[in-house]
C-alpha cells in the first residue's frame, strides 16, 4: 500500500498561491502535483476565508506595539521628571553644606561618561575654574632660593639688587622682579638704617 504523501504549511501555501493567479486550471495543478482537485478546492477556500483575519491580526499586532510603546514612553517621561527633582534637591543641599573649594575638589577630569562642563554645572562650579590646573613649584624656584640664602647668609646687608646683581655674576640668568618675590617668600630683606633713626626722643635726658 503506498504510502500518504504529507505537505507543509510552505507547499501548500505555494500551491494555493498557484491557485490564485489562475494561469493554470486546477486539473492542471492536480496533475502536476498529483493532489485531487476536490483537495486544492478546499485549500483554496480556506485560505480565502482566512484572509481577512491576516490583516485584522496584523492591525491587532501594530496597535499593541503602539500601546506598549506610548507606556514606555510615560515611564521614561516620569523617570526623568523624578531624576530632575532629586539632581535640583541634591544641588541645593550640596550648596548648603560644602564650600566651593570643596565641590571643586569632586570634579573628576578622568570620568569620561560625564563632561567636566556637566560635571561643573551639576555641582554648581564655575565652569573657568573646573578647567583651571594649579601650576606645579618649579624645582629652579628651589635651587634658586638655596642660592640667595647662601648669598644672603654671607652678605646681610644686600638687598634684592645686589644679590640679582651677585646671580648674575655667576651667570645665573635672573631678574630684580623674581629675586624680590622669592627673598619675601623667604622672610629675607636686607639690613639698612631704617627711616627717622636721627630724630630726638623728646622723652630722654638731655645731657649737657
Amino acid at each position: 500500500m503506498e504510502k500518504r504523501r504529507t505537505y507543509s504549511a510552505e507547499e501548500k501555501a505555494n500551491i494555493v498561491l498557484q491557485l490564485l493567479r489562475e494561469e493554470r486550471t486546477t486539473s492542471q495543478i492536480a496533475a502536476e502535483t498529483g493532489i485531487h482537485p476536490t483537495v486544492l478546492a478546499r485549500w483554496k477556500a480556506e485560505a480565502i476565508d482566512n484572509l481577512p483575519s491576516l490583516f485584522t491580526r496584523g492591525a491587532s499586532e501594530t496597535e499593541k506595539m503602539r500601546k506598549q510603546h506610548e507606556a514606555e514612553k510615560e515611564e521614561l517621561t516620569r523617570q526623568i521628571g523624578q531624576l530632575t527633582i532629586e539632581v535640583n534637591w541634591l544641588k541645593k543641599n550640596l550648596q548648603k553644606s560644602t564650600s566651593v573649594e570643596e565641590r571643586r575638589e569632586m570634579l573628576n577630569r578622568d570620568y569620561r561618561k560625564i563632561p567636566l562642563k556637566k560635571q561643573a554645572r551639576l555641582l554648581d562650579v564655575n565652569q573657568t575654574s573646573a578647567y583651571y590646573r594649579p601650576r606645579k613649584k618649579e624645582d629652579t624656584d628651589i635651587e634658586l632660593m638655596h642660592r640667595i640664602d647662601e648669598i644672603y647668609t654671607r652678605w646681610p646687608h644686600y638687598g634684592y639688587r645686589r644679590i640679582t646683581k651677585e646671580l648674575q655674576d655667576q651667570n645665573i640668568p635672573m631678574n630684580r622682579k623674581r629675586v624680590l618675590r622669592l627673598m619675601r617668600r623667604m622672610g629675607f630683606y636686607g639690613i639698612c638704617p631704617g627711616p627717622n633713626l636721627s630724630k630726638r626722643n623728646h622723652q630722654h635726658h638731655t645731657y649737657p
